[in-house]
């Protein structure tokens, strides 16, 4: 059985178990009380403001069992708490994977069968946990028709329109208003680094790939990262460090936005990259920092090129690829149109989509 004590500020200290030193400020624990007099039983919000409790409140006792504790409070309320479940908000626990990088030398790509997953919740954990982890998955055995790649998406989240519409059509065109759509070899780069926000997961689809040409490749930008930071500090530092101009103009809009090649938190942490050398424009920065940072760049480049990084596949008819547009470089190689028909469809939805999908599976499961 787990003991506490309450300190001379009212806070409930717990002296053993997994809250072991942990102080529970007496408003913290009010806030959290449960039951449907409290929290509406549908969606989990609370029924009253707790920014209105009063800064008076305090313990007047607890009682403490092996799994739960019980507190009541000097408003005559009280409330039931789990253990556990305050261990995990307290140490911010979260049930989504954590990222894992990756080289040339992924042994397995992360194939999953759609005609298992529609119909299996175990089997769309496992896709939906690969995708967290490693920041893709390609389904096989979709649909071939048109309109696939909106369904599978909404089945998932809201579909994120752009000026592209809500879904983009990948084929060649003439007077294309981007190189997607031309047979040209696209280098490793990330998708609408000019939009506020940048799109967080691109979906696409292949309907045919017929021609001569045309495979796909991905390269995990969190991994060069890892290698940039640890082989090249002042390239990782001032590609981290300073905010590149990016720009796209169409016939009816001109979108842009700023941001670093590299983005961390705080911590230093990767959080996400963003690289299209079509789109660019780096800022006038005074003569040496700048030549540093082109050097940078050139080096950030070459990884993102290189074999050791890079992994290459075809998608055929009734493939999907889902991606992290914020963690992926994506590109392809150059086909020849006049040798079969290539058409991909693609479309955008938001990180929590997926995330939000797999806790609610997980919490289920």
């Amino acid at each position: 059985m787990d003991k506490a004590h309450l300190d001379q500020n009212n806070c409930l200290v717990f002296e053993t178990g997994i809250l072991s030193d942990h102080t529970l400020h007496p408003i913290w624990l009010r806030e959290r009380i449960s039951g449907d007099k409290y929290i509406d039983v549908n969606n989990l919000q609370r029924l009253y403001e707790p920014s209105l409790l009063e800064n008076t409140i305090k313990i007047e006792k607890f009682n403490i069992s092996k799994d739960f504790f019980e507190v009541t409070f000097n408003d005559g309320k009280s409330g039931i708490y789990f253990i556990k479940e305050l261990f995990d908000e307290i140490n911010e626990f979260d049930p989504i994977p954590k990222k894992q990088s990756w080289k040339n030398n992924l042994k397995e790509l992360p194939f999953h069968d759609y005609s298992i997953i529609a119909n299996s919740k175990d089997n769309l954990i496992k896709m939906l946990s690969d995708f967290q982890k490693l920041g893709f998955v390609i389904l096989k055995n979709i649909s071939k028709e048109k309109g696939t790649v909106i369904k599978f998406a909404q089945s998932l989240g809201p579909v994120r329109s752009t000026n592209f519409g809500e879904h983009f059509d990948v084929y060649s065109k003439p007077n294309p208003n981007d190189l997607a759509y031309t047979g040209l070899a696209l280098s490793a780069h990330t998708d609408n680094p000019y939009r506020k926000p940048i799109p967080g997961i691109q979906l696409l689809h292949c309907i045919s790939n017929e021609a001569k040409g045309g495979d796909s490749t991905l390269v995990d930008g969190m991994a060069v990262e890892e290698y940039l930071k640890k082989h090249h500090k002042p390239f990782h530092e001032i590609l981290s460090s300073t905010k590149i101009h990016f720009r796209f103009t169409d016939k009816d809009i001109i979108l842009e936005n700023w941001g670093k090649l590299i983005e961390l938190d705080e911590k230093g942490k990767f959080i996400k990259i963003r690289f299209s050398g079509r789109l660019d424009y780096v800022p006038l920065l005074e003569f040496q920092k700048l030549s540093l940072f082109y050097e940078a760049r050139k080096k950030l480049f070459e990884l993102y090129a290189s074999k050791e990084f890079e992994i290459n596949f075809r998608l055929s008819a009734g493939m999907l690829l889902m991606f992290d547009n914020h963690r992926l470089l994506h590109g392809r190689s150059a086909y020849d149109q006049n040798t079969g028909f290539r058409h991909l469809q693609g479309c955008y939805i938001e990180h929590d989509s997926t995330e939000g999908k797999l806790r609610r599976l997980l919490k289920k499961h």
